[in-house]
């Protein structure tokens, strides 16, 4: 029997928690990992933002390739797909914190590090030492029968919270981000996988500006996208006006790439560091005569 980390956001916990929670499921890029997964192993759940350990799942049957949505209404990205029984699945505030002093100390990957760490939880199905693995197992069957409960404090609760913003064609939600940079967050991603989005964010940018839409890019990245996208046709705004509140607006102003049409977003974009093409990016950038040299994969926002 083996662990592996099964990586989950506020928006994906609540998914699956609504769910009849047996299918427990993974984006594309990572169908080679999930193929060593075996019937027996167990998925060690860890809810992001909050840095708690909450569940315990043992896989039954996969993985297979379903699209049936689930952790989305639609176009749901998690597709590699595993059967599973639950063991334990804790509310937030029952939720097991890493820094808690005993889990801490216990998790070979932090007992001897300060105040943060790297890698371990920065990606679903990486593997748990047995000793880690069997750790968290012990120590999530026993918070189920009765463990202390962990309050969540209002920055924890923000976490937690999502808000809507209208688009052309249905409300959609968003997660609302905070300043505060967790220590699996903190890890800044290697100098090349930075220049590749740059220059992804550009050519997404120069696409839906040659479609006519008005471009917004984050303040920060805007530099760099510039130095690569001449903006000719003056598409790149300086201002977003939606119909959302100020904490909202403040999470999707870090959006990679908006596409807009008047007020109303009619497309988002993550750029994500997994693959070295995407087939629908060059696609588009062949139809409208574009000649991008190299393209990590992107992520469309539902």
């Amino acid at each position: 029997m083996a662990f592996s980390i099964d990586l989950f956001s506020p928006e994906t916990y609540k998914a699956f928690g609504r769910s009849s929670r047996d299918i427990s499921g993974f984006r594309l890029q990572h169908k080679r990992t999930a193929d060593r997964v075996r019937v027996g192993d167990r998925f060690v759940c860890y809810l992001t933002g909050l840095s708690r350990w909450f569940g315990l799942l043992e896989i039954i049957e996969g993985p297979f390739i379903d699209s049936t949505p689930i952790f989305l209404l639609e176009n749901d990205p998690f597709v590699v797909r595993f059967r599973v029984r639950e063991l334990v699945w804790l509310d937030p505030e029952r939720a097991l914190p890493i820094h808690e002093r005993r889990i801490w100390s216990g998790l070979s990957f932090t007992r001897e590090l300060a105040i943060a760490w790297t890698g371990k939880v920065r990606g679903s199905l990486g593997r748990l030492d047995d000793e880690d693995g069997t750790f968290l197992e012990r120590e999530s069957l026993t918070q189920s029968d009765g463990g202390p409960a962990y309050p969540l404090d209002d920055a924890d609760k923000r976490k937690l919270r999502t808000h809507t913003v209208v688009r052309a064609d249905k409300i959609v939600t968003v997660s609302v981000l905070d300043d505060t940079v967790t220590a699996e967050e903190a890890e800044a991603p290697p100098e090349t996988e930075t220049r590749e989005s740059i220059r992804v964010q550009s050519l997404i940018a120069n696409i839906g500006a040659q479609m006519g839409m008005s471009i917004w890019i984050p303040r920060a990245d805007r530099g760099a996208v510039l130095k690569e996208w001449n903006n000719s046709d003056n598409r790149l705004i300086e201002r977003l006006s939606l119909n959302c509140d100020d904490t909202t607006l403040r999470t999707i102003e870090q959006i990679d790439v908006l596409w807009l049409k008047g007020r109303s977003i009619v497309r988002a974009f993550e750029v994500e560091h997994t693959t070295s093409v995407y087939s629908g990016i060059l696609l588009m950038a062949d139809l409208l005569a574009l000649q991008p040299s190299e393209v990590v994969s992107v992520r469309t926002l539902p």
